[in-house]
């Protein structure tokens, strides 16, 4: 199969393409030479590739910086989205959509299937529940796939920030009133490739299964790379920002299992696996 990735210098891309290259002919792009807002340039990739398979990991991700930045947020992430998947519905292919758990509003108690309502509370949310909508007005040959606290080698993400700040302080303080599902990159790659595998379109949940809070996030972190920097719990209100984020955004992926047969590993191996991969890059 041949298979398009774009956003491919990305966290998530770079596995994509690792993922992807193991089952056929994968070809990536990214800025500056494919911008998705840019209906040619994406044109163009999709003629020079002639792909059976699309992957749009290209996203504005910067949840801060979207609050004061809301029009390049939506370009990138409602306006790309659009386009990516009329590329797509032009040649009658499947495309993949990343989404997240920021379309949540975090008020529920029990994971968040595909079908809850989405009720972003962050300009970056609503820009990424508008590409969700403007995918399926395009197409219907799409696969949403929402993932959440992603991880992976060379990404700007929480584990690093977490090891950056234990090397360098006696003490971390860290949030244990935010919930989620913490998600490698490597298994968000093989569950989008399982999903290739079938024609189960629709909205699916991907990520490492169970859920912990930040600060046990941190401790699991800095245990799996042998820094023994102490964690200390505190409210979020401790860190004030300018993007409200979801209290609770564990997600199910009991949709995904059910479409593919691919059961997510825990967030604890996921974790492990990419500690083994940092040291050996």
């Amino acid at each position: 199969m041949r298979t398009l990735i774009l956003g491919c210098k990305g966290q998530l891309g770079k596995d994509l393409l690792t993922v992807f290259g193991e089952c056929g002919d994968t070809t990536g792009f990214d800025l500056p030479e494919v911008d998705v807002s840019k209906a040619d340039q994406v044109a163009r990739a999709v003629a020079d590739v002639d792909p059976e398979f699309i992957v749009n990991s290209a996203a504005y991700t910067n949840v801060e910086g979207a609050e004061d930045d809301e029009k390049n947020a939506f370009l990138a992430n409602e306006q790309g989205a659009r386009i990516v998947a009329e590329a797509a519905e032009a040649r009658k292919i499947p495309v993949v959509y990343i989404s997240t758990d920021f379309v949540f509003d975090g008020l529920k108690t029990t994971p968040y299937e595909p079908g809850d309502e989405a009720n972003s509370l962050s300009v970056y949310g609503r820009s990424k529940r508008a590409g969700e909508l403007a995918v399926q007005e395009a197409t219907q040959r799409f696969f949403i796939v929402r993932t959440a606290w992603l991880y992976g080698p060379g990404g700007n993400n929480f584990p690093e920030k977490i090891i950056g700040a234990a090397q360098k302080n006696p003490l971390l303080k860290v949030v244990h009133d935010e919930v989620g599902s913490p998600t490698h990159t490597w298994d968000l790659a093989l569950a989008v490739r399982a999903l290739s595998e079938t024609s189960a379109y629709g909205v699916y949940h991907a990520v490492n299964t169970g859920s912990c809070a930040r600060d046990e996030f941190a401790r699991a972190i800095l245990f799996a790379t042998g820094i023994d920097t102490p964690v200390e719990p505190c409210s979020a209100d401790a860190f004030p920002s300018k993007a409200a984020r979801p209290a609770y955004s564990v997600l199910s992926t009991s949709d995904l299992e059910r479409a593919t047969g691919y059961v997510m590993r825990d967030w604890q191996t996921a974790l492990d696996h990419y500690a083994q991969r940092r040291n050996s890059s």
